[in-house]
């Protein structure tokens, strides 16, 4: 079993491991562990997608949440595509502040020139222009603080995917 993993610079990294288990196979392990009544680990199963949460009782705002799609590859040989972010509510939020923002520095950089082709006070749409972009990377920043803050919890998710597929039941 061997992990890829993508750049330590993204917000929800990324990995694959291949496996040498077929895809049916895989997708049982899982379900016999996080189906049992002993599992604390929530998680939901649609083909070959699995979402596997954080312990409702452990759970906070920067909770992540583990995605994985199992992809067959051959008869006895399968994919594990791996993602772990924040719960969609979460990222939907942060995705749709960055787009006010995005719009919002666009359509002041258009009044900033305007005002200045017009030879009128541009002083606010200068001061949004400024601003705008401190306040996309305090956004970036605040992202990362909650990557580092949910770390622990994304361990737990790691550990709880490699000891299933390590399992030879």
């Amino acid at each position: 079993m061997e992990e890829k993993k993508s750049s330590e610079v993204f917000l929800r990294p990324r990995f694959t491991i291949d496996l040498d288990e077929n895809y049916e196979t895989v997708i049982e392990k899982f379900k016999k562990v996080l189906k049992a009544k002993d599992c604390a680990y929530p998680s939901r199963f649609s083909d070959g997608h699995i979402i596997v949460d954080v312990p409702k009782k452990e759970e906070h705002f920067w909770s992540p949440q583990l995605n994985m799609e199992i992809v067959e590859a051959d008869e006895n040989k399968s994919t594990l595509k791996g993602l772990f972010g924040p719960k969609p509510q979460v990222w939907t939020l942060f995705m749709f502040i960055h787009f006010i923002v995005g719009i919002s520095f666009l359509i002041f950089a258009v009044m900033l020139y305007v005002n200045w082709s017009l030879e009128r006070d541009f002083i606010m749409p200068l001061m949004l222009v400024i601003f705008l972009p401190i306040f996309w990377a305090v956004l970036y920043f605040l992202g990362r603080i909650g990557k580092s803050t949910g770390h622990n919890q994304m361990d737990d998710l790691h550990d709880l995917m490699t000891s299933i597929l390590e399992r030879k039941d």
